[in-house]
């Protein structure tokens, strides 16, 4: 039995980050490892702190866990969360913001290969050929849609400012938010689509996003668009981008998370060829691999963890009737 009972399990891998993370941010809160806790220390935990929970622990039972009345995730995304698992009491909070700037500097970063032709011009490099050069756009006063203008969606904005974008952005409710010229609530996505030279998606997958850019709503997109997703793959169709990309060679589209995604063997698949196509340029779900990104992602989880222990609300608590079925 640990000395003094923990309130936090951390259900992490062990680095010395961790420990040295909780001692800065919670130095009076006493913690284990979720893998480490004994019986009794987990009857008296009340928070979680958890990264790929359903992956890393997917035999976990939080009955063994009674006291349990918040979660808190290291990453943004809640979509593959067990939910059903937990109380409907426990309220579970994702790390919205955490990899932010990194996830903003890649949407912008793809969308410049998709406006540049970087890709399509390699093999010309080494062949040793400067002519003809490949089609090649600019951002420089451009329009802009960012879908799901949060975090990571100001951020984008901020750095397109610097290319005289006009950003328009969509949220749920419409409200305007800083940084865009324009704001479209979700329930008009059709007409906001219509108006954009590139469309950045970075929308959290949940009951109302997934599937919501299919075939009728990438026809309502500029036919030289071009379409960038650092949120979820499965917010747009794949077999329907695919097509559009196939039938409309002047549509462009970046993707960096895929539809099955397999971290366990660190793979992922997709029966259709991508990467074959001309017009799209992919990445391999790596937006957030930047140094510094995940001390960073600690650092927030904690902080939003100090606000449940010191009797304040946690940020970013999110409604799980969003993600369960």
């Amino acid at each position: 039995m640990e000395p003094v009972p923990p309130r936090l399990l951390v259900a992490l891998r062990e680095r010395a980050e961790v420990a040295a993370g909780v001692a800065v941010v919670l130095p009076a809160v006493p913690w284990a490892y979720l893998a480490q806790a004994t019986s009794e220390g987990r009857a008296q935990a009340e928070a979680l702190l958890v990264g790929a929970f359903e992956r890393e622990f997917p035999e976990f039972d939080p009955a063994t866990l009674p006291r349990l009345a918040f979660v808190q995730r290291i990453y943004t995304g809640l979509d593959g969360f067990p939910f059903a698992r937990f109380p409907p009491a426990v309220k579970v909070a994702g790390n919205v913001g955490a990899f932010a700037p990194a996830v903003a500097e890649h949407a912008v970063a793809l969308a410049l290969a998709a406006a540049r032709q970087v890709v399509a011009a390699q093999p010309m490099v080494a062949e040793g050929r400067l002519r003809p050069a490949p089609e090649q756009r600019t951002l420089v006063g451009t329009s802009a849609l960012i879908l799901g203008y949060g975090e990571i969606g100001r951020e984008i904005a901020r750095r397109l400012s610097g290319f005289g974008v006009r950003v328009t952005g969509l949220n749920r409710t419409g409200r305007m938010g800083a940084g865009c010229d324009a704001m479209f609530p979700a329930d008009r996505l059709g007409e906001a689509l219509e108006g954009a030279d590139l469309v950045f998606d970075a929308r959290p997958l949940t009951r109302i996003t997934r599937g919501s850019i299919g075939a009728a709503e990438l026809a309502r997109m500029r036919p030289r668009a071009i379409y960038v997703n650092v949120g979820r793959a499965a917010t747009v169709d794949e077999q329907a981008l695919y097509e559009h990309l196939v039938q409309h060679p002047d549509f462009r589209a970046a993707m960096d998370p895929w539809w099955r995604e397999h971290f366990g063997t660190a793979t992922f698949e997709t029966p259709f060829a991508f990467w074959k196509l001309p017009n799209f340029v992919g990445s391999p779900h790596a937006a957030g691999n930047v140094p510094g990104a995940e001390d960073r992602a600690l650092r927030m989880a904690l902080e939003n963890l100090a606000r449940y222990f010191r009797g304040e609300p946690p940020r970013y608590v999110v409604d799980r009737s969003q993600y369960l079925g």
